[in-house]
């Protein structure tokens, strides 16, 4: 299989390295992540490799897990096992991780589906568990650099229930599943990296 016939989101070759920076910090004492969301696959097969302490467990729904399987076929790494299908709005499986991951997925799903991401958190996360999402968000209703903006509009556009999330509406849905947010990073390109703690 050659590079050119993988799904490529390009994206994730310009954020990867600051992302990973972040979490080489964050997962030094983790062992089992589920990354919510994983698209094409790209970030999980940068990721893992450099997280060798980590069992990093890659999850989509159905309609995308091909190309989740494409890209970890490609790119194996003994600590990437295979993709779990995972609708949130759906059954979740049956593991317990310390750490959920997902990265431009929140202004992405409906709202609604964010709920519902939260919601699900404490039933796979350990009792000294971590979320970490990363993307745009709004903060005090303002946006965060130049674009994100424009960016919102286009988002509202293609479908009124996306859009950047506002940090203190992200902040109430964890704190109603008892968690907290210790930090936010500011990150290139106007996106941040947000971590809830239980």
């Amino acid at each position: 299989m050659t590079d050119q016939a993988l799904p490529d989101a390009p994206s994730t070759g310009r954020n990867r390295e600051p992302i990973l920076e972040q979490l080489q910090r964050l997962l030094a004492n983790r062992r089992r992540v589920l990354e919510v969301g994983s698209g094409t696959g790209q970030h999980a097969v940068y990721f893992a490799p450099r997280l060798p302490q980590v069992l990093w467990q890659t999850s989509e729904r159905r309609v995308n897990l091909h190309e989740v399987q494409r890209w970890l076929a490609h790119a194996p790494a003994d600590n990437l096992p295979a993709p779990l299908e995972l609708d949130v709005t759906g059954s979740w499986p049956a593991i317990s991780v310390d750490t959920v991951f997902t990265a431009n997925t929140l202004h992405i799903m409906p709202a609604k589906v964010v709920e519902t991401l939260f919601q699900r958190l404490p039933e796979v996360l350990t009792a000294d568990g971590q979320f970490i999402a990363y993307g745009p968000v709004k903060i005090d209703g303002a946006y965060i650099g130049p674009g994100n903006a424009g960016f919102d509009e286009w988002l509202k556009e293609e479908d009124p229930a996306r859009g950047i999330r506002d940090l203190e509406w992200l902040d109430q849905l964890a704190e109603s599943q008892g968690l907290r947010r210790t930090e936010i990073n500011y990150l290139p390109a106007n996106n941040q990296l947000l971590v809830w703690r239980r």
